[in-house]
């Protein structure tokens, strides 16, 4: 794993808005007595959904102090897990899986689209604000490869082109149809179903 690290600018605090803090207590409440560090991740998500998608320094404390944690022990959270950004993200980050699977099928020409139209670096915002792009381990959907995560959402069986077009739309304000971006329909044989087509195997079914 390389190495991650804060981000150099940050800014002077953090606190949860009334709703969010109710959530995080609602959280917390789950866990018993003495055992309350265990809401640490959701409240550290939260915290970074809250701070436009990334967390910082004093959201780290922040939630520390909520969970009478030491900093090092919540610090260590979040600098392991790759959920959690921790410098600044565009408007749309694009998690470009990079993973043997979306390799073999054309993840160089993704991740090329991102560098022409994002940003020629990694964790770099767009100039316009509205991306940026990190590579990232397998999302998942192998069998649906090459694909990316933009946001909550997957975009599968992309190519060079594909992508471009994507990354335009979203610029563009549009809201692009999620999982395969082909004629493949959710994750059957490119072409379409190949086994099991006499409809008699399906006569019965629902009647039980």
């Amino acid at each position: 794993m390389s190495v991650r690290r804060l981000a150099e600018e940050q800014p002077t605090d953090f606190t949860f808005s009334e709703e969010n803090l109710t959530w995080a207590r609602q959280q917390i409440a789950k866990y018993p007595k003495g055992r309350e560090a265990s809401a640490v991740i959701p409240l550290l998500w939260k915290a970074q959904r809250q701070q436009d998608g990334w967390l910082s320094e004093p959201a780290i404390r922040y939630v520390a102090d909520m969970l009478d944690m030491a900093y090092i022990r919540v610090y260590e959270i979040a600098t392991f897990y790759t959920m959690f950004n921790l410098s600044p993200v565009g408007k749309h980050l694009v998690q470009v899986c990079t993973t043997t699977p979306c390799w073999l099928r054309g993840s160089d020409d993704v991740v090329a689209a991102c560098k022409k139209h994002i940003h020629e670096k990694p964790h770099t915002i767009s100039e316009d604000g509205t991306f940026s792009w990190m590579e990232v381990e397998c999302l998942g959907a192998c069998v649906n490869a090459p694909m990316v995560q933009i946001d909550e959402d997957f975009f599968e069986d992309l190519d060079g082109a594909g992508m471009e077009a994507l990354l335009k739309d979203l610029r563009a304000g549009k809201t692009p149809k999620t999982g395969p971006q082909n004629d493949r329909t959710s994750s059957e044989p490119e072409g379409g179903a190949t086994t099991l087509l006499d409809e008699r195997l399906y006569a019965d079914s629902g009647n039980d």
